[in-house]
């Protein structure tokens, strides 16, 4: 395989950085502690892989190209960053009280996914700039969803486990709360950075 370590390193730059999925899964481990976020977590992972496969097969350039589209993807996919900073944002400190309170959920994850924007762009760039398997594209597409499937599993761990180290050093509500509302506030910056790329 071609160019395989490049393509690790670029696709942990891309996963890795600061967005929408990794920002929600920190802010999710904040709010709701490691073990009440793996669902989510799972599926996030989920749904990048179908972003995956939507990106390699055109899909996403041609619904894009639709007169009219784009302002429509873009207003659903900020309309449900906003219900979900808003969640994070309002979520009790990780106590007994906010035991009780629903963590998103595996179809939430899912859905982040495919309506994030990041996740599109970066999936673009890494499909069009690299090549793993010459002279065989199902084979180059496959490698390359395996690979960085890899890679979006391990990133999503560590935002998701960040989040929830932050919580149990800071077990004051009053901190916590600040926590849950800055995670909040940069989910919502982090769309808006990515839709200006």
């Amino acid at each position: 395989m071609e160019g395989l370590l490049s393509f690790i390193l670029a696709g942990l730059a891309l996963a890795g950085s600061p967005g929408p999925a990794t920002l929600s899964l920190a802010a999710t481990g904040a709010a709701f502690g490691t073990r009440r976020g793996l669902g989510y977590m799972t599926g996030i992972n989920l749904g990048m892989v179908g972003v995956m496969a939507i990106t390699a097969s055109g899909v996403v350039g041609l619904l894009l190209a639709l007169p009219g589209a784009t302002p429509v993807v873009i207003g659903l996919s900020s309309a449900y960053f906003a219900y979900l900073a808003y969640r994070i944002a309002t979520a009790p400190p990780l106590t007994e009280a906010g035991e009780q309170r629903r963590q998103p959920s595996f179809l939430a994850g899912i859905a982040l996914s495919l309506v994030n924007p990041k996740g599109y762009a970066a999936m673009a760039a890494l499909f069009s700039s690299f090549v793993l398997i010459r002279h065989r594209l199902e084979l180059d597409v496959a490698a390359k969803i395996a690979v960085l499937a890899i890679i979006i599993a391990a990133v999503n761990i560590a935002w998701l486990l960040l989040g929830a180290v932050l919580t149990r050093y800071v077990q004051d509500p009053r901190s916590n709360r600040i926590i849950n509302v800055t995670f909040a506030v940069l989910l919502i910056a982090s769309v808006g950075v990515a839709l200006l790329f």
